[in-house]
C-alpha cells in the first residue's frame, strides 16, 4: 500500500445541540440525539493550510456552503431551514482543523460536483 499525501488540509464539522434538535424535528422517526450525530464528522477538504489563519479564511469563505450541505442531509429542499447566518453556523457546528490529509486508497480519486 502506498500512502499519498494530498495537497489539502481539512475542516472536520460536527453538530452541536441546536443542529441535533433541528434534525430531530425533521426526522422524528429516527430518534436522533447529539451523541449519535457526533459519532462521525463531515470532512471538508480545503486548500493546503500554510498557517493557522488559513483555516479561518477557508471557513469565512465556505461556511454557507457547509451549512447548506449539512442541512440538506435532513431537509433536501430547504423548506424548513433557518435563516443562514454565520453566527448561527457557529452555534450549530463545531469545526476542527486538520493540517494534513493522506490517501490510503489504491483507487483513483473521484470528484463529483454536488450542484
Amino acid at each position: 500500500m502506498t500512502i499519498k499525501l494530498l495537497n489539502r488540509s481539512a475542516l472536520v464539522v460536527r453538530p452541536k445541540q441546536p443542529l441535533a434538535d433541528w434534525a430531530a424535528e425533521q426526522a422524528p422517526e429516527e430518534n436522533l440525539d447529539l451523541e449519535s450525530l457526533r459519532q462521525e464528522g463531515t470532512v471538508y477538504l480545503i486548500d493546503e493550510a500554510e498557517q493557522e489563519s488559513s483555516f479561518a479564511d477557508a471557513l469565512d469563505e465556505g461556511w454557507r456552503a457547509i451549512f447548506e450541505n449539512e442541512l440538506a442531509a435532513w431537509d433536501e429542499f430547504g423548506d424548513h431551514w433557518p435563516v443562514l447566518e454565520r453566527s448561527l453556523f457557529d452555534q450549530w457546528f463545531e469545526v476542527e482543523p486538520q493540517i494534513l490529509a493522506f490517501d490510503l486508497s489504491e483507487q483513483a480519486l473521484l470528484r463529483a460536483n454536488l450542484e
